[in-house]
């Protein structure tokens, strides 16, 4: 009787465990359930930069193909590619030989002419005392002056035939004309070059630094830019082929002197010091204008800017742990913070997590202090 009363209690005592096991328990209500994680930023007021943005190519300050100006052999090239040179470093030599034996030849010329002219002025004075003594005529004096003429007038075209030869022969030296760095090289020593050869040069030079950007505005910024070089030098950044990481900073050199009227655009080139060669002749590069400075502009991290069907809008982190969605009007730009005109003030607590999450209204918890905007403009 025992073991009956013991095998039935086990069963019931099992039976209720099940029932236990498997119930749905009630899920106790936590804080983190209601309120949504989120990290703010304090809206500042300080001085944007305004920017003016362009898509520009970079051009060598100085660009020149390296030919030859006298027909010859290419004898030796000096330069390496890619290596930079000096202003009247010799870069490569024409066979001279002939040239220095033109040379020669004008010189003996010239010596030849001389000597004769010294024979005809000693004849012509001669000449000039047999008539004073009425021994020769006028006529043979006029002769005589007028060989010396004809010597004098040989020997100046002597002397510019030495000029010519003494140019030809400098020509087979080909020295920088400027500071740059060689391109590659087109002709092999031991080819034929020739003057008259329009196609073919040897390399190409370029100077580097300083160097130019050429590029274009829309003509409506026209008198903006103006206005900002009449009050002085006109700051240009050149910015990376994404346009997010500036890589020089130069300043507006001038504007060219008429409107493109089939694209409605400007052109203006700027310059840079380049000691860096981050620019590199012939590549595209986006670039910004400082025609000015918005002082005391209440200024957001640019990340925290969305965009909705209605415009521009901020989340706003209220004092009672709220969440309200606040249209706004930006400004200038500049790196990561964007200058807003309407809808925020100085210390407003600006959202910048977990946007995907907020909705007007909606319960939040800021997880971390407030920092400046200008200290989280890389969040999102």
């Amino acid at each position: 009787m025992r073991r009956v009363l013991l095998v039935g209690l086990c069963a019931v005592l099992g039976i209720s465990g099940y029932i236990w096991y498997v119930a749905p328990q009630p899920k106790a209500k936590t804080a983190s359930a209601q309120f949504i994680a989120v990290s703010t930023v304090s809206a500042l007021k300080q001085d944007v930069p305004i920017l003016l943005s362009g898509i520009g190519t970079v051009q060598a300050l100085n660009t020149v193909q390296l030919r030859s100006r006298v027909d010859g052999t290419l004898d030796r090239v000096n330069f390496k590619e890619g290596q930079h040179v000096g202003k009247d470093d010799v870069l490569a030599t024409i066979d001279p030989r002939l040239f220095q034996a033109a040379l020669a030849q004008a010189k003996a010329k010239k010596a030849q002419d001389e000597a004769q002219l010294v024979s005809d002025l000693k004849d012509l004075e001669r000449s000039r005392q047999l008539s004073e003594q009425r021994f020769a005529s006028q006529q043979s004096v006029d002769q005589w002056t007028a060989k010396v003429g004809v010597d004098r007038a040989l020997i100046q075209a002597d002397e510019a035939a030495i000029n010519t030869a003494e140019t030809n022969l400098s020509y087979t030296t080909i020295t920088a004309p400027f500071p740059g760095r060689i391109g590659l090289r087109a002709v092999d020593p031991g080819n034929i070059v020739r003057a008259n050869d329009t196609t073919a040069f040897i390399a190409t030079l370029t100077q580097q630094y300083p160097i130019t950007i050429v590029f274009t505005l829309p003509e409506v910024y026209l008198s903006a830019v103006r206005d900002a070089q009449r009050a002085g030098d006109v700051p240009v950044i050149a910015y990376d082929q994404d346009g997010k990481k500036p890589i020089a900073k130069g300043k507006l050199l001038v504007i060219d002197n008429l409107v493109d009227q089939g694209s409605g655009t400007i052109r203006l080139k700027a310059i840079f010091e380049n000691a860096d060669e981050a620019l590199w002749p012939g590549q595209y590069t986006p670039v910004r204008v400082q025609t000015g400075i918005k002082r005391d502009a209440i200024t957001v991290p640019a990340t925290a800017v969305q965009r909705g069907p209605s415009g521009l809008y901020v989340w706003l982190a209220a004092p009672d742990q709220r969440a309200i969605m606040a249209p706004i009007e930006t400004g200038p730009s500049y790196d990561t913070i964007t200058a807003v005109e309407k809808g925020l003030a100085a210390g407003d607590q600006v959202i910048m997590t977990n946007y995907y999450r907020l909705q007007p209204n909606v319960r939040i918890r800021t997880d971390a202090q407030p920092v400046a905007a200008n200290e989280a403009g890389g969040r999102s």
